[in-house]
C-alpha cells in the first residue's frame, strides 16, 4: 500500500455551519466540499468534479477548518474529551472530502493541469498542518485532556485517542519555541514541494520512455503478452507494432520470457533508470535535499536522526530493532541467491552462450530453473488466472472469512469508465463500498495500492467506509479475458487485504479506524490475505481456463505448492536491499548524500549480489521520497511479514485450516475490526495468544531456522 496522504483535517471541531453558516453555505457550492449525497450512504460526486474545482475547494476547506480549530482553541470552558478531542474529530469535513478527491485525482488522473494544481496546493496543505500543530491554545487543551485521561471516566478507546492525539502533536513539534516552530514550518512546506516534484518526475519517466518492439523481439513471449504489447502500441498510435511501457506490469513479464538478451537488457535499463536519466525529471538532487531537510527536522524535534523519529512511533520502537530483523534475514537470503544463481548458470552454460548471469537475465533463467526443477511453466498457470475470476475469488474468500457479500452496482458516478463499484453487505446490512480500478492509463501511478475514500466512524452515527483497489494491468481487447501472472494474483489479494482492513473497521473515531494503525503493522492484514489465494477452495472454484472453463488441474496446483519457496532468495534480497538502503540513508543524519554513490557504497557494504538490483532504486523510490509514508520504514513489509507468517501458521494448525471459523472470528475481533483502538502488539497477542515468533518467517521462506 503506497501511503501518499495530505492533511485531511485530522484535527476536528464542531461543524462549520455551527461556527459560520455563510462559510458552510459557500462550501456547498463546490462539489468537492459538498456533503456526499445519493445512495449507499452518500458517494463521491465524480460526475460533477472538474480540475478547476480543486484549488478553490482546498483553500475554502482550509478556511472552514481554520474556523473550526479557532472555535475549539478559544472555548472558555475547561478542556474535556467532548469539547476538545471529540470536537476535533468532528471538524473539517469539507476539507476531508476535498482532500480525499485530491488524492484520487493526483494518483489516478494526473493530467498536466492536475499536476499544476498539485504543485500549488501541497505546500498549502503542509502549512495548514503546521498551523494546527503549532496552535498553542489548542495544544494546551489537548494536553489537559491527555493529562487527566486516567481520571476522567473515559472509555479505553477515548484514552487511546487522547494518547495518540497528544503524541501526534508532540512528535510534530507542538512544544517547540517560536523560532524552531517557524523553521519546522519552512522545512515541511519545502518537503511538500519536493515530494510532489519527485512523484511527478517518476511518473514522467514512466510515461515518456517506451520501447517499440519488432516482431523478432517477441521471441519467447506467450500469446497473451504479445497481444498486450500490440494493444499498447495501437493505443500509442503505432498500430501493427508492439510496445513496452515503463511500468512493472509491462517490463517484468518481458524480462521473464523474452529470449532476446539484448532486448531484455534494454528493457531492464529503461525500468531501473526512472528518475535517473540526467534529464529535466532527474530526482538525484531532490533526494539529497529531502534527506538533508529530514535530518534537520529530526534534530529540531529532539531525535538523533529521521530514522529514530520514525521508528519511535512504530511497533519496532528503534532503528536498531528494525535493522536487527532485516540483517537476521539478509544473510540466509543472500546465501540462497548464490544457490539460485548457480542453478541458473548451469542452464546458461548448457545452452553454450558463454554468458554470465546478469540482472536482466535473472527472471528469464529463474523461470527456466522453475520449469526444470518443478516441471512448472508459469505460462501453464496464466491461462487459469483471469483478472475477473481472481476478483470473484477475493470476494468469495472474504465472504467465507468475514461474512461479506459483494454486489456490483451501477447507480454511482466513477472517476473513469474503467472503474467498477460493489456494495459490500454483511447480514443484510451495508458495510461499505468497494471501487476497483484495474487498468493502466496515462496519468496513473504505476503499481498497485489501496485507497480510502471515506473512513469508517461511529461517534456521530455510523458512517460506512468507501475503499478502492487500484492496479495497472494492460487492458485487453473488448470481450477478451485479461490473463495475469501468479504474482499479479498475489498482489491483488494483498491490496484487497488492505481494503478488507478498512471495510471491517468498527471504531468510534476516524483517527483510530481502519488502516490508521502503526506503519509497521498496516501491511500485516494485507500480507495475510495473500494466503487465501493458493487454497484449494479458491483455486478449484476460480482458477478456470479462460477458453475451456475447466478448473486448474490438481497436478498443476501441486507443482505450484511444491515451488512455494522457489526464488525466495531473489524476492527477499531484492526487497531487503531497498529497505536497508532506506534505513541507512536516514540513519546518516546530516551527512550530505549523493544518491548514486551512497546506493553503490551501501550495497557493496552489505554484500549485495551482483546479479540483482534493488526493487526500488533511490531515484524512483516513491515509497520513501514522494512523501513520508514509508520513509525509514520500508522495513515495514518484512516486519509485517514476520507477523503474517506466524498468523498463517495459526490458521494452518486450526481444524478448518484457512477457513476455520473460530480462528477467522478471532482475526476479525482482534485485528481486522479494531483499527488503532488498541496497541498493535496487544492486538497480535490477542489473536495469537503470545508475542510473534520470528521462526515462522524463516520457515515460510524456506530458510534455515536457528
Amino acid at each position: 500500500m503506497k501511503r501518499r496522504t495530505f492533511l485531511a483535517a485530522s484535527a476536528a471541531a464542531v461543524t462549520a455551519a455551527a461556527i459560520n453558516p455563510s462559510l458552510a453555505l459557500a462550501a456547498e457550492d463546490n462539489p468537492l466540499l459538498a456533503t456526499w449525497t445519493g445512495p449507499h450512504g452518500g458517494v463521491p460526486p465524480f460526475d460533477k468534479v472538474k480540475v478547476e474545482h480543486f484549488k478553490p475547494a482546498i483553500m475554502k476547506g482550509i478556511e472552514l477548518n481554520r474556523a473550526d480549530i479557532a472555535a475549539i482553541a478559544a472555548n472558555p470552558a475547561p478542556a474535556n474529551f467532548d469539547n476538545t478531542l471529540r470536537a476535533m474529530q468532528a471538524s473539517g469535513d469539507p476539507l476531508t472530502r476535498a482532500a480525499s478527491m485530491f488524492n484520487i485525482y493526483t494518483s489516478t488522473l494526473s493530467s498536466d493541469d492536475m499536476q499544476k494544481v498539485e504543485q500549488e496546493v501541497t505546500p498549502v496543505f503542509a502549512a495548514f498542518g503546521d498551523e494546527i500543530t503549532q496552535n498553542e491554545a489548542l495544544f494546551a487543551r489537548v494536553k489537559a485532556v491527555y493529562d487527566t485521561r486516567g481520571t476522567a471516566g473515559l472509555t479505553d478507546e477515548q484514552k487511546r485517542l487522547a494518547w495518540r492525539t497528544y503524541n501526534n502533536f508532540a512528535r510534530q513539534g507542538a512544544a517547540l519555541n517560536g523560532a524552531d516552530k517557524k523553521r519546522l514550518a519552512e522545512i515541511n512546506q519545502r518537503l511538500a514541494t519536493l515530494y510532489t516534484t519527485f512523484s511527478q518526475n517518476e511518473l514522467a519517466d514512466e510515461e515518456d520512455y517506451t520501447i517499440l518492439l519488432e516482431e523478432g523481439d517477441l521471441a519467447g513471449l506467450p500469446d497473451s503478452l504479445k497481444a498486450a504489447a500490440a494493444a499498447t502500441a495501437e493505443d500509442k498510435g503505432q498500430k501493427g507494432k508492439w510496445m513496452l511501457t515503463n511500468t512493472r506490469s509491462s517490463v517484468e513479464p518481458y524480462l521473464t520470457y523474452a529470449s532476446k538478451r539484448d532486448m531484455r537488457q534494454k528493457a531492464w535499463k529503461m525500468w531501473i533508470s526512472r528518475g535517473d536519466n540526467g534529464n529535466a525529471h532527474d530526482n538525484n538532487k531532490i533526494i539529497t535535499e529531502i534527506l538533508g531537510l529530514r535530518a534537520e527536522k529530526a534534530k529540531l524535534l529532539g531525535f538523533k536522526t529521521h530514522a529514530h523519529w520514525i521508528t519511535a512511533g512504530q511497533m519496532s520502537g528503534t532503528p536498531d530493532a528494525a535493522m536487527d530483523l532485516m540483517l537476521r534475514v539478509w544473510k540466509p537470503a543472500v546465501a540462497r541467491v548464490h544457490e539460485e544463481v548457480a542453478d541458473m548458470q548451469k542452464i546458461a552454460d548448457a545452452e553454450g552462450g558463454g554468458l554470465k548471469i546478469e540482472p536482466w537475465d535473472y527472471r528469464y533463467y529463474a523461470e527456466k530453473v522453475r520449469k526444470a526443477r518443478y516441471d512448472l511453466d508459469q505460462n501453464e498457470v496464466k491461462p487459469y488466472l483471469q483478472l475477473d475470476k481472481m476478483r470473484e475469488a477475493m470476494h468469495w474468500a472474504a465472504g467465507q472469512i468475514y461474512g461479506f457479500k459483494f454486489a456490483e452496482i451501477h447507480d454511482v458516478p466513477v472517476c473513469h469508465p474503467d472503474v467498477r463499484v460493489w456494495e459490500v453487505t454483511k447480514g443484510g446490512k451495508r458495510v461499505g463500498l468497494w471501487y476497483f480500478d484495474p487498468y493502466a492509463r496515462a496519468g496513473k501511478q504505476s503499481g498497485a495500492w489501496m485507497n480510502e475514500y471515506r473512513t469508517q466512524e461511529n461517534f456521530r452515527g455510523f458512517v460506512t467506509p468507501i475503499v478502492s483497489n487500484n492496479c495497472n494491468f494492460v487492458k485487453g481487447k473488448p470481450g477478451e479475458a485479461v490473463l495475469i501472472s501468479w504474482d499479479d494474483a498475489s498482489t491483488m489479494f494483498h491490496e484487497f487485504g488492505h481494503a478488507l482492513h478498512g471495510l471491517n473497521s468498527n471504531a468510534h473515531y476516524p483517527q483510530l479506524a481502519g488502516t490508521n494503525v502503526a506503519r509497521d503493522f498496516v501491511e500485516f492484514p494485507s500480507q495475510l490475505n495473500e494466503h487465501w489465494l493458493p487454497t484449494k477452495e479458491v483455486l478449484s472454484r476460480f482458477a478456470v481456463h479462460y477458453q475451456t472453463g475447466k478448473p486448474i488441474p490438481e497436478a498443476l496446483v501441486k507443482k505450484i505448492k511444491n515451488s512455494e519457496t522457489f526464488n525466495q532468495g531473489f524476492i527477499t534480497v531484492e526487497y531487503l536491499a531497498s529497505a536497508l538502503v532506506d534505513m541507512k540513508a536516514h540513519l546518516a543524519g546530516a551527512t550530505p548524500i549523493d544518491p548514486k554513490e551512497f546506493e553503490k557504497a551501501t550495497l557493496a557494504e552489505i554484500g549485495m549480489p551482483a546479479e540483482i538490483v534493488m526493487r526500488h532504486r533511490m531515484p524512483h523510490f516513491g515509497h520513501i521520497f514522494s512523501g513520508d509514508g514509508y520513509s525509514a520504514g520500508y522495513y515495514d513489509y518484512i516486519w509485517a511479514d514476520t507477523l503474517t507468517a506466524d498468523a498463517a501458521e495459526a490458521f494452518a494448525e486450526a481444524p478448518g485450516g484457512f477457513y476455520d471459523k473460530p480462528t477467522a472470528k478471532r482475526l476479525h475481533d482482534s485485528i481486522m475490526s479494531v483499527g488503532d483502538t488498541i496497541d498493535a502488539g496487544e492486538a497480535f497477542r490477542r489473536f495469537r495468544g503470545r508475542d510473534v515468533n520470528v521462526d515462522a518467517l524463516m520457515r515460510d521462506r524456506g530458510f534455515p531456522v536457528a
